[in-house]
């Protein structure tokens, strides 16, 4: 993906609406994750959404964390109606008022979709999972583990990982040993967290830094990378396309993201109407049978083709998962992200 032109597309979207206010309606807008997963999106949801409904529907990308969101609460342009964000954003965006509490009426039964995909403010969008992926091409010795990821002896070359704290602290300290349910206790402490940082001291050298999810597999693909965190569904895309990528999912990071409605939209009604054509189960099958996520509706399970069903964030590849929806992971975020947020920027300008 190219990220320049999306953080450009930003850019020109944030500042036009700064310039027309109040004097031009604005075009209903979208904002997700970018790359091949957007694309998937504007073929089974955005575009149809569009037609369905007579209106033009316009897209942006996020880029993840907090930045984007204190840039409009600070300015007051809101240049998205709708967004896809993970977890400690969406509680942070519901508590300082920045997300519509949701009416479930306008969008399905609560009793339709999987438990985490029910929130004060948002939907479920799709279950992900981060982990450790490779190219066979580019390795002699095969890793089998997270901590494979960290050993530049037995695996030399460079990283891939993504740039951002949360998610590649919590790696960092599941390669160093720390036990899938006792990361958060470690990581509360002063010593665990520089343990966390100092396990990626150890490979500095050889990382590069990540920002879209499509990178990764470009990277892994044309060999400038040999492994890289990366988010499973971009692995099996680029599977697809025949390149043969190999996915490790011990310990890998598990997310629910949520769709959110921008408190003030003006196109409130049209994000209720999006969201309640996402949430149908057929729909939502047909994107995960193109792009290997899975779905908060129940009901999409039965149209889900099964050898796209083996190769989801669920049973036995989830069996030792970091969920970062469990209490502890979202409550470590919601007090600690701004501290450690100004600690890694330092960390990885040295």
């Amino acid at each position: 993906m190219n990220i320049r032109k999306y953080m450009t597309a930003a850019a020109v979207t944030i500042t036009a609406a700064a310039f027309a206010g109040d004097a031009m309606a604005r075009d209903f807008t979208i904002a997700s994750w970018g790359g091949g997963y957007q694309d998937s999106q504007r073929k089974h949801f955005f575009k149809p959404f569009g037609d369905s409904k007579g209106i033009k529907v316009l897209e942006d990308t996020y880029l993840g964390g907090w930045a984007q969101f204190k840039a409009m609460q600070e300015t007051g342009n809101r240049p998205w109606d709708v967004v896809q964000i993970e977890t400690s954003e969406l509680i942070r965006g519901c508590e300082e008022g920045l997300f519509v509490k949701l009416d479930w009426s306008r969008i399905g039964p609560k009793s339709n979709f999987i438990q985490p995909a029910v929130t004060e403010c948002g939907l479920g969008v799709v279950v992900v999972s981060q982990l450790v992926a490779y190219n066979p091409k580019n390795t002699k010795a095969q890793p089998t583990s997270i901590a494979d990821f960290f050993d530049l002896k037995k695996i030399p070359g460079k990283r891939g990982l993504r740039s951002d704290p949360k998610g590649t602290l919590e790696f960092a300290l599941m390669a160093d040993g720390v036990d899938v349910k006792d990361v958060y206790k470690v990581m509360s402490t002063k010593e665990g967290l520089d343990r966390a940082f100092a396990k990626l001291e150890s490979i500095k050298s050889s990382i590069q830094w990540w920002e879209a999810g499509a990178q990764a597999p470009e990277w892994l693909v044309s060999g400038d990378v040999v492994m890289s965190t990366a988010y499973n569904g971009r692995i099996s895309k680029a599977n697809k396309d025949g390149h043969g990528l190999k996915m490790i999912w011990t310990n890998n990071i598990l997310y629910v993201d949520k769709w959110v409605i921008f408190k003030g939209s003006e196109n409130e009604d049209a994000a209720y109407g999006y969201l309640k054509f996402f949430a149908d189960p057929k729909r939502e099958a047909a994107f995960t049978n193109d792009y290997t996520y899975g779905q908060p509706n129940k009901a999409a399970l039965k149209y889900i083709k099964p050898e796209v069903a083996a190769q989801l964030p669920a049973g036995k590849n989830i069996a030792d998962a970091m969920d970062t929806g469990r209490a502890d992971s979202v409550e470590f975020w919601l007090d600690n992200s701004d501290e450690i947020f100004e600690r890694w920027t330092a960390w990885k300008a040295k």
